[in-house]
């Protein structure tokens, strides 16, 4: 996902809340020492900490030596004598100095942390945090603790199934991506605006944020069935708390479906098992990496401070112990859905961890309103416990930081190495495997370390799903978004932020702790680097043979193509890079392939991809017969708002993004009879249909369901003349296919079997006896599919009609 435009009361507000959390750390109490963490700045071997008591002298230049606390992290000791804090600066003892922008760190007193730029509060190395007590509801003096912990502890044992996935090699399908809240609204009764209905401009087109629900996706199964599609990639279910919550990343019920979702008879069960019905999988958006600033309920959930005053009064709900919410129920003192009356309180709690609870930062918000300490979560402020939260913000996105610390204010760092947080999540999304769900897209998975992954939750999910399943249970498809946002192989040379590295198991052993096995991981794949990583054969063929793959060190995890999706801006450039990236995959064949998405078009675009109807149907081409999973994000069958800025958060109204809604273009009816084959469609959703791209996606699923190869196939280049053009053959259980596929222009393929083959896109049939054909597609966007026909596997000749591209 994207982190979305900071936002809270007002955007200026943000900005001083945000120094007031972090920008500088009081003391907590009197003390007479001070111990500062701090963290290893990336290439430093050394580390001094230069300061002055205030009220005291400097250190000598360069200051004094830091020792090692623990992986990451150094730390040094000092006595204040009667001073209340200290000024800091650090360097490496060759002249590079950490100074704050020249600004100094002002610290105070007992556990302080510096880290990228950012002073906090705690000891990062300590190994566990005490649990406070829990409690049921919310009273006048209620305790940031955790709401009560799961009494489940996870296992391999089957849960209880309501639902049947369908099962079958993911490969096989294509994969329509929809924001469900955006996509249709099947009953405006469920509709919710939130908090920034109006600011946002939303309101004003009468377009809530919360519109599209379940019923709207059942009613329009057929419409995507009608395109070819045989699997949905859904946005998050889980009940979100947020001020602009639509997109479902910031979970804060992990076990129950977001209410604003479903009515009655179209509940998520229902969906699924509707979805299955017309032969169609359903894939779950899922979110291991964090919770809502507002915490994760059943774990743990924070109790900010709120005061009901003159300023305040119109922000701050009245508490009503009676009332749970869940989104959509409207309660009825506040008049709102969104009520925020139980995660605040005027009265410190009791525990309370959060710094200076109460007092007055000095800042004012937008509203020219007094702001307070501890008014708005924030992980260096005391408020999450460490056992459930990490307490750091990312400074380095190709550090060890970017897996354990906060991306973003609205996305609480859940501490994932905690087996009280693996437990949380594991069990939360057993559930929803359960009910029969086909797979999970993991959003954010390049935060969590991969030895976690390895460890906890990819044999969680994979155990469950088969003990539960059977074996449709081993077709579970999982897909992970590890954002890579760069044109090279490996991210900056980062292997352990690159999408390819998540497809593999670990090498070597770690400590048993998770905490110290994510460290020592890190460390070591670093030093290993990127010349000496696993290779793989899986997506390549032996000259024109398929072989069997070996997936022996596969992790259980395939990935988004990142490196693909960043070179979409031209058809051929994702094809080349595509190609150099593949035998760093476990097996690039299982990766999920698309142009652009809810968060970035190519080259990490701001906007929907714009680059005209014929580049689309290149991109789409290469998309449908090149190894991986073609992937569709919802309206780019008719170029939806193509120019438009994806996200903008609330400062625009989501009509003029590319996350707009998009049931106005399906108003009507239609009815598919088969995929990619539509039987009558009637009013806007006709209009929908006749456009280009729509007819070209059609006849594309179309030809790719009909030919193995260029499901599940491996590939080569080997003897081919061409600027896209390459071969693929799949051959197990009585079937084998071989395809030659030529891409926007003309081919030559050389060394390849003898005999008879037919083109799937005109029905042309060559006959080759000196092993060479050569196959002509002029104009942009348009293919020659030539398979060869075998006894007991004949090619299926022209597949569909010609249309504006394939002809």
């Amino acid at each position: 996902m994207k982190v979305s435009i900071r936002r809270r009361l007002g955007l200026a507000m943000a900005s001083v809340l945000a120094v007031a959390t972090f920008g500088f750390v009081a003391a907590a109490s009197a003390a007479s020492s001070v111990t500062v963490y701090y963290q290893r700045p990336s290439g430093w071997t050394t580390v001094n900490i230069h300061y002055a008591p205030y009220g005291g002298s400097w250190t000598a230049v360069p200051g004094v030596p830091m020792q090692t606390a623990c992986t990451g992290w150094l730390s040094r000791t000092i006595d204040l004598g009667d001073a209340t804090g200290l000024q800091v600066v650090f360097n490496n003892g060759s002249g590079v100095w950490d100074n704050n922008n020249g600004a100094n760190y002002s610290l105070g007193t007992g556990d302080v942390t510096v880290a990228a730029g950012r002073p906090g509060t705690g000891n990062p190395c300590a190994t566990a945090t005490p649990t406070p007590t829990a409690t049921s509801s919310p009273t006048a003096t209620p305790t940031p603790t955790p709401t009560p912990t799961p009494t489940a502890t996870p296992t391999s044992a089957p849960g209880t199934p309501t639902g049947t996935p369908l099962g079958g090699d993911p490969r096989e399908d294509s994969i329509y991506f929809v924001m469900t809240a955006r996509f249709n609204d099947g009953d405006t009764a469920n509709n919710r605006g939130g908090s920034q209905h109006v600011k946002s401009g939303n309101a004003a087109n009468n377009d809530p944020m919360l519109r599209g629900d379940f019923k709207g996706l059942v009613d329009k199964l057929d419409y995507i069935k009608g395109l070819g599609f045989s699997a949905i990639w859904i946005t998050p279910v889980v009940l979100n708390r947020s001020d602009y919550d639509y997109h479902g990343y910031h979970g804060w019920d992990f076990y129950r479906v977001d209410s604003r979702l479903e009515t009655a008879g179209n509940t998520y069960q229902d969906l699924i098992d509707k979805a299955h019905a017309k032969g169609i999988k359903i894939y779950q958006d899922v979110v291991y990496n964090h919770s809502s600033r507002w915490g994760a309920k059943g774990l743990f959930t924070p109790t900010v401070y709120g005061v009901r005053d003159a300023q305040w009064s119109w922000y701050y709900d009245q508490k009503n112990a009676g009332f749970a919410y869940d989104g959509l129920t409207v309660e009825p003192t506040s008049g709102k859905s969104y009520y925020n009356g139980d995660i605040w309180s005027t009265t410190e709690p009791v525990g309370n961890t959060c710094l200076n609870w109460g007092k007055p930062t000095g800042g004012k918000s937008a509203e020219g309103y007094t702001l307070y300490n501890c008014q708005w979560p924030s992980p260096t402020s005391g408020m999450f416990p460490a056992e459930y939260y990490h307490r750091c913000w990312i400074g380095n996105w190709e550090g060890e930081d970017a897996r354990s610390c906060w991306i973003h204010e609205d996305l609480a760092d859940f501490n994932t190495e905690s087996t009280v947080v693996q437990n949380y999540l594991i069990d939360a999304y057993n559930r929803y495997i359960d009910m029969g769900v086909d797979g999970f897209r993991v959003d954010t998975a390049v935060h969590i370390p991969r030895s976690t992954w390895n460890r906890r939750f990819l044999p969680a999910i994979q155990q469950h799903a088969v003990a539960t399943h059977g074996e449709k249970g081993k077709d579970f498809y999982v897909f992970g978004e590890v954002a890579a946002f760069v044109h090279d192989k490996w991210n900056r040379g980062s292997v352990n932020h690159s999408a390819q590295f998540f497809t593999w198991k670990e090498r070597k052993e770690y400590s048993a702790d998770d905490i110290r096995a994510a460290a020592e991981q890190f460390e070591y794949e670093n030093l290993m680097g990127p010349g000496n990583q696993p290779t793989s054969t899986n997506a390549f063929l032996n000259g024109n043979t398929y072989h069997a793959p070996d997936h022996s060190k596969f992790s259980g995890m395939n990935v988004i193509d990142m490196r693909m999706h960043m070179n979409f801006g031209e058809a051929n450039n994702a094809f080349y890079n595509g190609k150099d990236s593949d035998d760093s995959y476990n097996d690039a064949t299982y990766n999920a392939v698309y142009v652009d998405s809810h968060d970035y078009g190519p080259n990490k675009s701001s906007v929907r991809y714009a680059g005209g109807t014929d580049a689309w149907a290149e991109n789409m081409s290469l998309m449908w017969t090149f190894r991986g999973i073609p992937t569709l994000y919802y309206g780019s069958e008719i170029e939806f708002q193509a120019g438009k800025p994806i996200d903008c958060g609330p400062t625009c109204p989501l009509a003029t993004t590319g996350r707009a809604y998009y049931g106005d273009h399906l108003a009507g009816s239609v009815t598919a009879t088969d995929f990619g084959v539509v039987s009558s469609a009637s009013g806007a959703m006709a209009t929908t249909l006749a456009q280009p791209l729509v007819k070209h996606v059609q006849r594309l699923n179309q030809i790719r369901r009909a030919i193995p190869a260029l499901q599940k196939g491996q590939y080569s280049t080997e003897g081919i003349s061409g600027t896209m053009a390459f071969k693929r053959r799949f051959t197990a259980g009585g079937v084998d296919s071989f395809a030659l596929v030529a891409l926007s222009g003309t081919a030559t393929f050389t060394g390849i079997p003898n005999g008879t083959y037919v083109d799937a896109v005109t029905g042309d049939t060559q006959t080759v006896g000196n092993g060479t054909l050569t196959a002509a597609a002029s104009g942009k966007g348009n293919l020659r599919v030539y398979v060869l026909s075998q006894p007991g596997n004949p090619a299926p000749g022209k597949i569909g009609t010609a249309g504006p591209y394939l002809k």
